[in-house]
């Protein structure tokens, strides 16, 4: 595969976290533990491997805890590998953890202005696409409010807004149509249909299997920190779906 066709390269990847114990306080703790380690290292990912080309939609499939979620941290740059390499190559937005970037005490509007400018964009930019951010938030007279009143709802319709609404060309998602009523749940899914009819670069993590088979045609299966499957969506998530028979 030609270099300039890959979105994110993922190479030979480990990502481990130390976890550390509460030290003793007491000289009597300290004299009972005195040879208990300070630390364990969990290893979350394992010399993992993969190219996501560009103008992909791809799912990242996986239990609770089996490292989907780090993977996604890792190509947003928010932690970084232990062991390994990430390349991205494009403009990148992502919606991992809700309001991540929100100052509370600030407005909604006010909030735009500095999630957008950490995506890199000027205020003249913002400007432009302000008023278009805060139709699709649908908040009306709470864009006005600050954020630390608003519901995790809420949170999400402005999250979300304003990452569609920077012009990356890559968009990574963390479980975060699953916040908000129905409504605008279907209005994001739609959205997203959208960007990735328009060639976008789109990597989502979901549970949600039925909406993932509609928007991606492939399916990343991390297992114990470890690419299990990759393949077609059809594939990958029949065999996923066997190991709870």
């Amino acid at each position: 595969m030609n270099t300039k066709d890959i979105a994110i390269k993922v190479e030979n990847v480990t990502k481990s976290f130390k976890l550390f114990y509460d030290k003793p306080s007491t000289l009597k703790e300290r004299l009972i533990f005195w040879n208990k380690k300070k630390a364990e290292e969990h290893t979350v990912l394992e010399n993992v491997s993969l190219d996501i080309k560009k103008g992909e939609t791809v799912a990242l499939i996986g239990i609770n805890g089996s490292g989907k979620s780090t993977l996604l941290k890792l190509m947003t740059k928010i932690i970084y590998p232990t062991k390994g390499k990430i390349t991205t190559n494009g403009k990148l937005t992502s919606l991992l953890e809700l309001g991540a970037g929100f100052h509370p005490d600030f407005t909604g509007r006010e909030n735009i202005y500095f999630n957008a400018a950490i995506f890199g964009l000027t205020k003249q930019e913002i400007d432009k696409r302000l008023n278009t951010i805060i139709e699709f938030s649908e908040l009306g007279e709470f864009i006005d409010s600050p954020v630390r009143t608003y519901s995790s709802g809420m949170y999400m319709r402005l999250a979300f807004s304003v990452a569609i609404n920077v012009d990356a060309e890559i968009l990574l998602i963390d479980e975060i149509l699953g916040v908000g009523d129905q409504h605008f749940q279907e209005k994001c899914f739609a959205k997203l249909e959208e960007l990735r009819d328009s060639d976008k670069t789109i990597v989502i993590v979901s549970h949600s299997l039925d909406s993932l088979k509609k928007l991606c045609k492939r399916a990343i299966w991390i297992c114990d920190g470890k690419v299990k499957l990759d393949g077609k969506v059809e594939e990958v998530f029949k065999k996923y779906l066997d190991t709870f028979k």
